[in-house]
């Protein structure tokens, strides 16, 4: 059963406990210094345990510096400071109800939540008739004891020592919520918030007005999403809980634990990870132009003028107390990105081509160039009255013409229409940036084009979105290609904007 810890852990354990924490949160890129732990430290010296989510708002406060580091940290504290061990209360409570008395044989054999020989079938339709109840009420407290008895009921998976390898067993969330489908329920709920409002005003239970069906048909079901939504992470939290008791804490804070949305590999990001990092891109576009522009004032001091100098040297006794330096003035750089939008790359492409258009005053000339095979200017698209960033991967595919007569990538063909018809737009002030993860499908690369560019342009990198362990393998062509320009591998935003801060403006 879960059992909340009687009094206070001792002050080593508590140490030990924020000091193992703090280090999974170091693991996961937040970063976190020992003026913060001590802090945190603080925090749970005035604080305690007592109120358990009065300390996850006061370790946050001491420990976060930006909103996206949030999730990361919740998906941790979770781990570090759970409610409890062992079975939930509510799946204890069950079992003790359920289970029959031993003394009396003519006691019913009801099915116990924790023992193996009981109906799954039963099971699952009282699991999911209760939780229709707990979404109608929007009742917290069922929900959570809901997701553990669920997890308890079809979340084990193997059995220790299980085909001879001992501990080959665990807790699985994907495997809870594949068995109790909670996402069909919707029907269900919408008809027990109803049957509530037509039993009596207010009765629809869950703080929603179902009497006014107007509102009711396009508010409810999406109100009833959300719910679920948040039932699927309890049960998920609930899961690592317990894989954690037995496969240790910190082991499982480092491999369970979601990366922030800096760290996603945009190769790997399903669609709300991307929706979550598109949202990112104006703070870290906001970031790296503070950046840049501190570096472009630094820039605009040059070399030390020598005759200023000894002219100001003569109020101090001919000592050169305040040198005098000749003032520069950098140009801001003109910027080529030559983007592949095909779909295996298309999350980065999007990303890459959203951050640079929120940085464009940081340039005097923006010109973007998108392919699969073949290449078009697609600058107009991004300039033009804005619209939706989730769209801007299919409006480039169909508004442009970047595909020939197949839609399979092929940078040699690209580049060498590029060299062809656009090299006009490549000067010795100008940065070229290739986006793209060089997989040709065995096509010509077309080498002599890209050597063409990189000879016009002051710089030209090329930025992939692929592990360096990959690159060569199968069909890869960046071995090849890195030979004539750098490649820097950009496998998040985090990386994506270290390079962007590192290299420009040129």
């Amino acid at each position: 059963m879960t059992v909340p810890p009687s009094a206070p852990p001792a002050s080593a354990d508590l140490a030990a406990r924020l000091t193992a924490f703090v280090r999974a949160l170091r693991t996961h890129g937040l970063r976190i210094g020992p003026a913060e732990t001590v802090d945190a430290a603080a925090v749970l010296a005035v604080l305690g345990l007592a109120e358990r989510e009065q300390v996850r708002a006061g370790l946050a406060a001491a420990l976060l510096r930006t909103d996206g580091q949030r999730g990361v940290f919740d998906a941790a504290f979770d781990l570090f400071f759970p409610l409890g061990v062992g079975d939930p209360e509510a799946v204890r409570r069950a079992s003790a109800q359920q289970a029959p008395d031993p003394a009396d044989p003519a006691a019913p054999g009801a099915a116990d939540l924790t023992d193996p020989t009981a109906d799954p079938a039963a099971q699952r339709e009282d699991l999911r008739a209760r939780l229709v109840a707990a979404l109608a009420a929007d009742d917290r407290a069922a929900l959570a004891g809901l997701a553990g008895e669920a997890v308890a009921a079809f979340g084990r998976y193997g059995s220790a020592g299980a085909a001879g390898r001992p501990g080959n067993d665990g807790w699985s969330a994907y495997q809870t919520l594949g068995r109790l489908a909670p996402e069909t329920l919707l029907a269900r709920v919408l008809a027990a918030l109803r049957a509530g409002a037509a039993a009596g005003p207010g009765a629809g239970a869950g703080g929603l007005d179902a009497s006014a069906s107007d509102l009711a048909d396009h508010v409810l079901p999406d109100e009833i999403r959300r719910r679920i939504q948040g039932f699927r992470a309890m049960v998920a939290t609930e899961a690592r809980r317990r894989a954690a008791e037995l496969r240790g804490t910190e082991r499982l804070a480092e491999r369970a634990v979601a990366p922030s949305p800096d760290r996603i590999d945009f190769l790997t990001a399903g669609r709300d990870q991307l929706a979550e990092l598109r949202r990112t891109v104006h703070p870290l576009a906001r970031k790296l132009a503070t950046r840049l522009a501190a570096r472009r004032r630094r820039a605009a001091r040059g070399r030390i003028d020598l005759r200023r100098t000894l002219r100001r040297s003569l109020s101090t006794g001919g000592v050169p107390l305040r040198p005098a330096h000749r003032l520069r003035r950098p140009a801001r750089p003109e910027l080529v990105l030559l983007c592949d939008v095909s779909g295996s790359v298309a999350g980065f492409s999007d990303f890459t081509l959203l951050l640079v258009q929120a940085m464009r005053d940081q340039f005097s000339k923006v010109r973007v160039f998108a392919f699969v095979n073949r290449t078009a200017e697609v600058t107009d698209l991004l300039t033009r009255g804005g619209g939706d960033p989730a769209t801007l991967a299919r409006r480039i595919l169909t508004e442009a013409k970047v595909m020939g007569h197949h839609g399979n990538s092929d940078y040699g063909s690209a580049l060498g229409e590029f060299a062809e018809r656009h090299l006009d737009a490549v000067g010795p002030r100008t940065a070229v940036l290739i986006l793209g993860d060089a997989r040709n499908n065995y096509r010509d690369p077309h080498l002599p084009a890209l050597r063409l560019i990189a000879a016009r342009a002051r710089q030209v990198h090329w930025l992939n979105p692929e592990q360096p362990a990959l690159w060569g393998t199968g069909d890869s062509a960046a071995p090849a290609y890195a030979e004539v320009v750098p490649m820097h591998c950009c496998r998040n935003a985090r990386l994506l904007g270290e390079f962007i801060a590192r290299l420009l403006p040129v």
